[in-house]
């Protein structure tokens, strides 16, 4: 039983086709990455998902009260603004001491509750942010470009956190990046986008796959070799689609748009 599915998913723009005929779902406990060059619709992709952007064509289908969790690309805070990381997590909806707590030792940042905000790291921030997205305790969790700004081993990190997460509370993951080989590595399976998926598989499968290589090209194969580990654990991959009741989500957020050209 699939969490989300998309059916036949088309957006329009005007006369400009950002996606054209996407079909894909996302399993309980999987992690599912998203790959593809700039333009190639993967915003407008996520935007479609969480209920941001209507289709032009075809349907998206959630489980009944499903529970999305969203971590953002970035998030701007205006540096002269005294604000903890403790009060932070309670906008705009207050949360107790518990939850604070609980959210950001899930998320790797147990010791940053009392420190501004201004004065985090990058890769503290983003930590900060995915602990806010736990608080509803998610079963499908959405990162966009959540390790942009990061070094090698700042992203490394944060992944391997990600995936700590899928196996301590069970839920989906929903991954967008450039960053081919640290995502891909720690990916069930990866979709690659290019306004219609060009190729969809397990990681190894889409690195030496026609379509990947030509967008992105035949050094990414020996390369994902690197970070590639082994799973103790399988998951279900099939296709299927659950058709579940449509819900709307009450609060969506603000996705930045790909280009439109």
């Amino acid at each position: 039983m699939h969490l989300i599915a998309l059916q036949n998913l088309s957006v329009t723009y005007g006369g400009n086709t950002v996606l054209s005929n996407v079909t894909f779902g996302i399993a309980a406990g999987e992690i599912v990455t998203i790959v593809g060059p700039n333009g190639s619709g993967k915003s407008t992709l996520l935007r479609s998902v969480i209920g941001a952007q209507m289709p032009s064509q075809g349907s998206v289908t959630r489980s009944p009260d499903l529970r999305i969790g969203y971590v953002p690309q970035k998030l701007h805070i205006d540096p002269t603004l005294p604000m903890t990381v403790r009060r932070f997590l309670s906008l705009p909806d207050r949360v107790s001491d518990q939850q604070a707590v609980e959210a950001l030792q899930q998320a790797g940042a147990g010791q940053l509750s009392s420190r501004q905000m201004a004065d985090l790291s990058g890769g503290q921030f983003q930590r900060v942010l995915l602990a806010r997205a736990l608080l509803c305790k998610p079963q499908l969790l959405i990162l966009d470009e959540a390790t942009q700004g990061l070094d090698q081993p700042g992203s490394a990190a944060f992944y391997q956190q990600i995936e700590t997460l899928r196996e301590t509370l069970g839920c989906a993951i929903l991954m967008v990046s450039h960053e081919l080989h640290v995502v891909m590595a720690a990916s069930d399976r990866v979709i690659c986008l290019n306004g219609h998926i060009c190729c969809e598989g397990e990681p190894e499968h889409v690195a030496s796959a026609p379509e990947y290589r030509a967008l992105f090209g035949s050094g990414t194969q020996g390369a994902l070799a690197l970070y590639r580990h082994e799973h103790n654990h399988s998951h279900d991959h099939s296709c299927g689609h659950d058709h579940g009741k449509d819900v709307v989500l009450s609060q969506t957020p603000d996705v930045t748009e790909e280009a439109r050209g």
